[in-house]
């Protein structure tokens, strides 16, 4: 054995190749494309919180702010996420044993699932799903089983629960899709995690973000659920600050005993000023709640806007979009204009990462390949799209990218 080798990787990490992210987001600074690809907005967060930063970051006064703070919460943030939660949810949320303040959602999803899955448990992943989630269940040495397709199929959903699910990971609003689960389907999961005696991790990072007519029905709020139900929240998706990186769990101390202790010996604590910001930020939206400039008010119908926009753009350059009902991005089917050009690109790859890196080099347009948010055996259902953001002021530059395919 040569003196230079070293141990391999763990095990774990194995057949668990880099995301969609790391390539998209290195091809989008080389490219300088109009990006619609990854989900931030291109306008400025909203000055409240931006200013309570400024304000945090810089107080002589109180100069603790920019130290450590609390583990598992900064206590001014628990305390606000708690009155806000207790509100939403219907029950009281104890700040202190009930909320736990991650870096970013991202964080929440790892350390629920690393938390709570054992090896041999299955978790239950609907798809299309966010593609961080298969891996971090590999990451536990647990298995995932699917159901997939754009319609939630009851047998289908049924039959992928067996004796050896611990989970199901739930998105609603759904990134990519845009689909809001209903209360019968929450309530139809519910029923399978209480039969199973599973637990419902809940991404519901766009829960402000639901467009008219549609409804964010919370599954911990659905009778027997609080008990099994992990609740995820974004600060980043709520006042649109994504790097910020500011997320939280909600749910019953027992349930979170197990991400807490991957939290406290991962990243242990989160940025102090940072809480401090968007603690006052919740407070003060808090206080308007009713008023039509509170931001979770504000934020979706600028959003529904911005989506009919899109829409309009996309069916006029001969793309069929899939009318998302919640959240900000949008799938079109390409399969019109993927027959007009010719991509090149490795042909053992998927056509759409293939037509998406093409759109990025040659039309100077970045989307994100969807079949990245499938299981390998569902991959080709994705082949024939392209997920778009729409939080963003450069929507029209989007006539020009598609006039040149048309």
């Amino acid at each position: 054995m040569s003196s230079t080798s070293v141990p391999p990787p763990a095990l774990k990490t194995k057949g668990i190749e880099k995301s969609v992210w790391v390539e998209f987001i290195q091809l989008a600074l080389e490219a300088k494309p109009l990006n619609l690809g990854q989900g931030f907005p291109d306008f400025a967060a909203p000055n409240n919180v931006r200013k309570a930063l400024s304000k945090v970051c810089m107080d002589a006064e109180n100069v603790l702010l920019n130290q450590y703070t609390r583990g598992y919460g900064h206590p001014r943030l628990v305390n606000a996420l708690s009155k806000l939660y207790t509100q939403e949810m219907g029950r009281p949320i104890d700040a202190m044993n009930e909320v736990l303040v991650t870096a970013g959602a991202y964080e929440s999803l790892f350390v629920a699932i690393m938390g709570l899955v054992n090896p041999g448990d299955e978790v239950v992943i609907i798809e299309p799903f966010f593609d961080c989630y298969q891996p971090q269940v590999k990451m536990a040495v647990g298995g995932v089983t699917s159901s997939a397709d754009w319609k939630l199929d009851p047998a289908e959903l049924a039959a992928a629960f067996s004796s050896k699910t611990k989970a199901i990971v739930v998105n609603t609003p759904n990134n990519p899709l845009g689909k809001v689960f209903s209360r019968a389907e929450l309530e139809m999961i519910g029923d399978l995690c209480k039969k199973h005696n599973a637990i419902a991790i809940m991404d519901e990072v766009y829960e402000w973000m639901t467009f008219t007519g549609e409804e964010h029905v919370r599954m911990a709020t659905l009778p027997g659920m609080w008990e099994r139900t992990i609740t995820i929240g974004s600060a980043g998706k709520t006042f649109s600050v994504t790097g910020w990186k500011i997320g939280w769990t909600i749910g019953p101390s027992n349930l979170l005993a197990g991400p807490k202790v991957v939290h406290q010996h991962s990243v242990y604590t989160c940025t102090t000023p940072v809480q401090e910001a968007v603690a006052i930020g919740f407070e003060e939206e808090i206080g308007r709640r009713d008023s039509p400039d509170c931001y979770f008010k504000s934020l979706p119908a600028e959003l529904e806007g911005k989506r009919d926009l899109m829409i309009s753009i996309l069916q006029d350059s001969g793309l069929h979009p899939i009318v998302p009902q919640g959240g900000y991005f949008i799938l079109a089917d390409v399969r019109d204009i993927m027959t007009k050009v010719e991509v090149g690109g490795d042909p053992n790859e998927p056509k759409d990462f293939r037509f998406v890196k093409w759109l990025s080099r040659s039309r100077k347009l970045q989307g994100i390949p969807p079949s990245a948010f499938f299981s390998d055996e569902h991959k080709s259902i994705g082949e024939d799209y392209i997920r778009f953001c729409f939080i963003k002021v450069t929507l029209m530059r989007l006539l020009y990218s598609f006039s040149y395919m048309a």
